[in-house]
């Protein structure tokens, strides 16, 4: 339907032409009426209508100064005009801005029908060529910005006022969506900026080599975007089988010009390789500097002929002498390892397989006289080359050593405390969860936090929360780092959290406590 203005200083011929003919079988709908020139002017300025009737003789203003002013400011809507005989020249002057046609009063029903129908079919050819010139430059524009983004054209080749790149802060986000159920997942992760109260023109959608990319633009979009994502920290999890819960999120550097966007592009893109070394419940890796890509105690030299042949009889030491602490430490250093390894994820898994089927062959051949349950290596193979993060595999293994500790010896239920307290000890700035810890003792989480509460007399958390809170009091009181540095050093990732960690244990802030404490 297309919109139409009727302007005439009689009320009465207003009425007429409103109820003269069936507008909205022609295609139209009357969406308002003017007496003079300047109201049609404002009512232009507020609901520009596709079609104005004007009558060319008004008072206030003039019609067709009316009609001047209305180009001047840019309407490029029709214009039918409506004059006696004698206004006749008026009409032919009006030619000049754009006016094609008039009607003489009295108004011929016919004439009028007629002349509408020549202007619907008007409209409706130049809305389609702008709705096809407008699919086209959408196009043009995000095939542009996708090969810009990869890198395979330059900015100094773009107009980038053109790609809507002239905001001061932008941020590239990469996401892939993963399931052990693949019918699960049945939606897109952009539709949650739509839901988010996001205006289009603050983001782009792309798709650039079958990944799903996100281009923030501008600092309130980056801002509103990372709200979204702060709800669902480590400490916050996605609810399970949520849409977050099947998502995972690397985020590019926040660059300031849209020169300098194909380097966060490439920052999203190594990180989205990093997820297979995220931690249990971990959605949303972002970039944190150059060395972001790298862990702590990395760097060895995986291809070195010798290093599977060293863990492979290290576990397997630690495995006959029923020693869990080493297990765990030693499954960590491999963990660590891997991360900085020059090899890739497939690579790294059909290690770890090799790893798995080395020491059950020895244990099979040295404890041959044992019954030992082993699942069948397919079962075990493909519960390696399937899982998502790393740290699954390394709880395979440990739940899979801890069965074959229990099948050739007698491992005491109370001495288990005594080794997740001595792990605990040397790794409160992990990650740790009474969940991702349960399987390296190779327990049931629920099960494991009935003993633990009954042999401490405190449960899991509380426990860990006093080791993290005793060890920040020393660095609180021995060193001028900064209270967020010290939350990161012993395993708080969130710095509020740390505060309230810290005050509900001593009653105090840290920042208080270290100026009651510091030594010189």
């Amino acid at each position: 339907m297309y919109s139409v203005l009727i302007a005439d200083d009689e009320k009465i011929i207003r009425k007429g032409l409103c109820s003269l003919i069936d507008w909205e079988s022609l295609g139209y709908e009357i969406i308002g009426e003017a007496a003079n020139g300047r109201e049609v002017l404002t009512f232009i300025e507020k609901q520009p209508p596709d079609v104005v009737m004007i009558d060319i003789r008004m008072p206030n203003l003039h019609g067709l100064e009316a009609i001047k002013r209305a180009r001047e400011a840019g309407y490029q809507g029709q214009f039918i005009i409506l004059s006696g005989y004698s206004d006749f020249s008026y009409a032919q002057d009006a030619i000049r801005y754009g006016v094609r046609s008039y009607l003489t009063k009295p108004v011929d029903e016919e004439e009028l029908i007629a002349i509408l129908e020549k202007l619907r079919t008007e409209l409706d050819e130049e809305r389609g060529r702008d709705s096809s010139n407008q699919l086209y430059q959408e196009k043009a524009k995000l095939t542009l910005l996708q090969d810009y983004l990869a890198g395979e054209i330059g900015y100094e080749e773009l107009n980038l006022s053109d790609l809507g790149l002239t905001e001061n802060a932008y941020q590239v986000i990469l996401y892939e969506k993963y399931s052990y159920n693949l019918s699960d997942i049945s939606y897109d992760f952009s539709d949650l900026l739509r839901v988010s109260n996001h205006s289009q023109e603050f983001y782009e959608y792309l798709t650039i080599r079958n990944q799903h990319v996100i281009l923030l633009k501008g600092a309130h979009a980056i801002e509103r975007f990372h709200e979204i994502l702060s709800r669902y920290d480590a400490e916050l999890p996605p609810q399970k089988n949520s849409p977050l819960d099947t998502i995972f999120i690397s985020c590019g550097r926040i660059v300031k010009e849209g020169t300098e966007l194909p380097q966060s592009y490439a920052d999203a893109c190594m990180l989205l390789g990093k997820r297979f070394f995220c931690d249990q419940y971990q959605h949303v890796i972002n970039y944190e500097g150059p060395y972001s890509f790298t862990k702590e105690g990395g760097g060895v030299n995986l291809e070195h002929n010798n290093l599977l042949d060293d863990y492979v009889k290290s576990l397997l030491d630690h495995i006959q002498a029923y020693n869990r602490n080493r297990i765990a430490e030693t499954l960590h250093e491999l963990e660590q390892e891997l991360y900085s390894a020059p090899i890739g994820v497939q690579e790294q898994k059909d290690l770890l397989v090799d790893l798995y089927l080395q020491i059950k062959e020895k244990i099979s051949y040295l404890y041959r006289s044992q019954n030992i349950p082993f699942i069948p290596n397919s079962t075990a193979i493909n519960r390696i080359l399937q899982s998502y993060y790393l740290y699954e595999i390394i709880a395979f293994l440990s739940e899979q050593f801890e069965m074959i500790m229990s099948s050739i010896g007698y491992s005491s239920r109370e001495s288990i405390i005594n080794d997740i307290v001595y792990y605990i000890e040397h790794n409160y700035a992990e990650n740790i969860t009474l969940e991702n810890i349960a399987p390296l003792f190779g327990y049931n989480s629920s099960y494991l936090g009935k003993i633990f509460s009954k042999k401490m007399g405190i449960n899991f958390n509380t426990y860990l929360d006093n080791i993290r809170i005793e060890h920040s009091k020393e660095l609180l009181k021995k060193n001028k780092l900064q209270v967020y540095k010290i939350a990161e050093l012993v395993g708080y990732r969130n710095v509020d959290y740390f505060h309230i960690k810290f005050k509900k244990s001593t009653g105090i802030s840290p920042a208080e406590y270290r100026k009651q404490n510091q030594t010189e």
